[in-house]
């Protein structure tokens, strides 16, 4: 028996494993990890696999970065854990004053969590919870955009609109309201992503104007629905949404947790529609990929309708154990000092730039109907048919055949449904971003070939 084997049956006797069927590992081997260094993982056996997603979109500056290795070692022999509540310590309240320089204008208050659902979820809670303080108890609905995602709590999910993880939860979850996508894959021929977005946008300010007095916030992915198949959008979307709000007197709640840190091209996607949401919810690569964290961004006018006496019971009264946590903290400190000390952005330009490159031949592959992306963001769309964008049927599995070929290669890509994507480390190199694409069109080739 390898030490694949032997670590792949411990793990079978007793895990249950995350976003997984878990009969499939009677015949698809689980991979065990023994180390990791940049952007290579490696098994027990001594094989290495490229990183092509960032570990589920988390890690950024690659595995064991040492920067960020010596910031927790030191953090490690001072402070481990302190909770949050009566007591404060220096990296939370450093952290705390970074994020508040780095973040849109406005965003002066941070509330910890311990990841990204529930950090929307403390969002979600907040935004009612001001309207509640505000005398206006009828605010208490969401809306949202269709095929959106924001986690896999009971209210994450009910904001959300992925069937894949909603369909089985619909008697649990809240009643919301969904909208049309500005996704700019279905638009027609000949109508750019802004246009098409603009148009898109009239749903919402239907909804907004018919529904603003029982509306406590809109909550959406900027730019990027990631698990929805990494569909896209024109930054127009979001400036006319934050108009939109003003005027009716609704939130907004931007879902940076999987986007935000230069994946969209920009620090935050919202960025790029120079707009400031009133709680911008941040995790994921907050701290490089190495520890749980979220941190939920709001503003000084949040911050007071909940600031009184203590028994008006107007305080937030929401908490998580590890909220805030040093080592956590110490971690995103490292991460926010790499963005300071490195040319991280306009780097990443660069290699967006070598990403379009390399797959920009998959745009006359007759299975492929669109390679779209948006800054460090590249998805290829498998289709059956590429006139009529008629989908590969979902129980054919053909982006498992993709990853499956990937992984005998030495590469790891984990694709949505029939979506291919790159979501790599900035660490990776252009040489590896070609090889990376030279997998992927030969695992489609074998994907799409009946």
């Amino acid at each position: 028996m390898s030490s694949n084997d032997h670590w792949m049956q411990r793990d079978l006797d007793v895990l249950w494993h995350p976003c997984t069927q878990m009969k499939d590992h009677e015949t698809l081997p689980i991979v065990p990890i023994r180390r990791a260094e940049g952007i290579w993982l490696e098994d027990f056996d001594g094989r290495r696999y490229l990183d092509a997603v960032s570990s589920w979109w988390t890690n950024i500056f690659g595995h064991c970065n040492p920067r960020i290795n010596n910031r927790i070692k030191q953090q490690l022999d001072q402070l481990e854990h302190v909770m949050l509540a009566g007591f404060t310590h220096g990296p939370v309240v450093e952290l705390s004053e970074r994020l508040v320089q780095i973040t849109p204008e406005g965003l002066n208050r941070v509330f910890y969590a311990d990841n990204g659902s529930s950090g929307i979820e403390v969002a979600l809670k907040m935004s009612h919870h001001y309207w509640l303080n505000h005398g206006k108890p009828e605010k208490k609905r969401f809306a949202t955009i269709s095929n959106g995602y924001h986690g896999e709590t009971l209210a994450t999910l009910a904001v959300g609109d992925v069937a894949l993880y909603t369909e089985t939860y619909k008697a649990l979850l809240m009643d919301c309201i969904k909208v049309p996508s500005p996704d700019c894959y279905h638009r027609p021929e000949g109508v750019s992503w802004a246009e098409h977005s603009r148009l898109m946008f009239e749903h919402m300010r239907q909804t907004l104007e018919l529904h603003h007095t029982e509306l406590s916030a809109v909550i959406l992915e900027p730019l990027v629905q990631g698990a929805g198949g990494m569909r896209m959008y024109h930054p127009i979307y979001l400036t006319l949404l934050r108009e939109a709000c003003d005027h009716y007197g609704v939130h907004l709640i931007l879902d940076e947790i999987a986007m935000g840190f230069g994946r969209t091209g920009s620090m935050f996607a919202c960025n790029q529609a120079n707009i400031t949401p009133d709680f911008m919810v941040l995790s994921k690569a907050l701290t490089g990929g190495y520890l749980p964290m979220a941190a939920i961004m709001t503003t000084d006018d949040v911050y007071q309708a909940f600031y009184d006496e203590y028994d008006t019971m107007r305080a937030f009264l929401h908490s998580h154990t590890y909220t805030g946590n040093p080592l956590a903290c110490a971690a995103a400190l490292a991460t926010l000092d790499i963005f300071e000390q490195d040319n991280v952005i306009e780097n990443n330009k660069v290699l967006a730039q070598h990403m379009a490159d390399a797959t920009e031949h998959l745009k006359q592959h007759a299975h492929v109907a669109e390679v779209r992306q948006t800054g460090m963001v590249l998805a290829i769309e498998m289709v059956k048919d590429k006139a009529t964008k008629e989908p590969f049927a979902w129980q054919e599995r053909r982006g498992l055949k993709v990853y499956e070929h990937a992984m005998a290669k030495g590469a790891l890509l984990r694709p949505l449904g029939n979506v291919v994507y790159f979501i790599p480390p900035y660490v990776i190199t252009p040489e590896q971003i070609h090889w990376l694409a030279e997998v992927a069109t030969e695992g489609i080739d074998l994907a799409t070939r009946d």
